[in-house]
């Protein structure tokens, strides 16, 4: 039930206007290839329930549109001034999701597909998100890496939003996910990105 609620929610979102290209884009509705909907719903399906355990769906779906929301915006803001650059899909909604069950549970043991190694979460949450870095710096791929980590950021800020209690129980674990979003800033700041 809650897959088929994502697929409305990304198809509504499809509706919404990009204002500075003043055409509609369908954010979070259009995937570039069949892979790349195979690993957002693949992400979705195993990190969903643990927002929705915590949250509920309401809030989960709260959740997911801000993660969608701060994934556009931001890759918007770092890639305003390429009139050619484009991104689909839910990713950064997904990332979102993601990095909000790293938030609410970091001691959960996750392993990359393809090296069956279990390693704690919020391992993997930082290592993604330092990867997302370098590969917004070197352009790596034809991966939206700005909006991964936008829609990480979304899900950080709306689970501390949500239950700001982890900044009392959990500050270790809080400040820890919090180094690659400060990492990124500073770099920008200082022109690294570019």
């Amino acid at each position: 039930m809650i897959h088929i609620s994502l697929t409305v929610i990304n198809l509504a979102l499809g509706l919404l206007k990009v204002v500075k290209r003043k055409e509609w884009s369908p954010l979070g509705f259009l995937h570039v290839d069949i892979a790349h909907l195979f690993f957002n719903m693949f992400t979705l399906y195993f990190f969903a329930n643990v927002v929705i355990n915590w949250f509920g769906q309401g809030k989960f779906i709260i959740l997911y549109f801000i993660s969608l929301l701060a994934g556009s915006l931001l890759a918007l803001f770092f890639h305003k001034d390429e009139p050619y650059y484009s991104a689909v899909g839910a990713s950064g909604a997904v990332t979102g999701i993601l990095y909000a069950a790293i938030l609410l549970q970091p001691d959960m043991q996750l392993a990359l597909m393809f090296i069956p190694i279990p390693l704690p979460a919020y391992v993997l949450g930082i290592g993604y998100l330092l990867y997302s870095i370098y590969g917004m710096k070197s352009r790596l791929g034809n991966i939206g890496h700005t909006a991964h980590f936008g829609g990480a950021i979304g899900g950080y800020l709306t689970t501390l939003i949500f239950m700001p209690s982890l900044l009392r129980t959990d500050s270790l674990m809080v400040i820890l996910l919090a180094i690659p979003i400060i990492l990124l800033f500073m770099l920008a700041k200082m022109g690294k990105l570019n």
